[in-house]
């Protein structure tokens, strides 16, 4: 018997058969496998993803509360990067006082980043009231300056005779810089 089928049809048939058993094979061996892969690794991105995004999202919350608090704190920001002038000092907050001296510094031990500087100081004032007046106006000047405790008072005629010593913080890199009190 003999068939009607041409041997170019026989061939074409062969070469369907063989490229749908690569197809096969390949899909199977190949693909099926990597796709599994796939969501795996796309499901692993995605957790990474939305944890990013919890990330980027609290970094966004603090950011903008760092921004707030240096514009309300600008003004201390600015202050610990003064040195502290004690002339300037004087001239600023001698209008609280009848006189006004300064003693000379001394070093005294740093606290974390900031060098420390104590400043031993007397004055004389009218009233109390202007001393305190004088407190305010400290804690609103070009510096970071602590008033130590005990502050001494002592009558003298009509004044009264203050003196307290005082201690300025500046940062490491300005206290470098920053000139003695003579």
């Amino acid at each position: 018997m003999k068939s009607n089928i041409s041997r170019q049809s026989i061939y074409l048939l062969v070469f369907s058969v063989c490229l749908l058993i690569f197809v096969l094979l390949f899909s199977f061996l190949v693909l099926i496998p990597e796709g599994k892969e796939y969501r795996l690794q796309r499901g692993k991105l995605n957790k990474l993803k939305l944890e990013l995004r919890k990330y980027e999202n609290f970094n966004d919350v603090v950011l903008q509360k760092l921004k707030q608090l240096q514009s309300d704190n600008s003004h201390t920001i600015t202050a610990f990067d003064t040195y502290f002038s004690p002339l300037k000092f004087q001239k600023q907050h001698s209008t609280y006082f009848t006189s006004l001296e300064l003693s000379k510094q001394k070093k005294v031990q740093d606290e974390d980043e900031f060098t420390v500087y104590e400043v031993n100081t007397t004055s004389f004032v009218d009233s109390p009231q202007s001393f305190y007046e004088f407190l305010d106006a400290v804690n609103k000047g070009d510096w970071i300056i602590g008033i130590n405790f005990p502050i001494n008072f002592k009558r003298e005629t009509k004044m009264i005779r203050s003196s307290f010593t005082m201690k300025v913080y500046n940062t490491q890199k300005i206290s470098k810089s920053m000139p003695e009190l003579e």
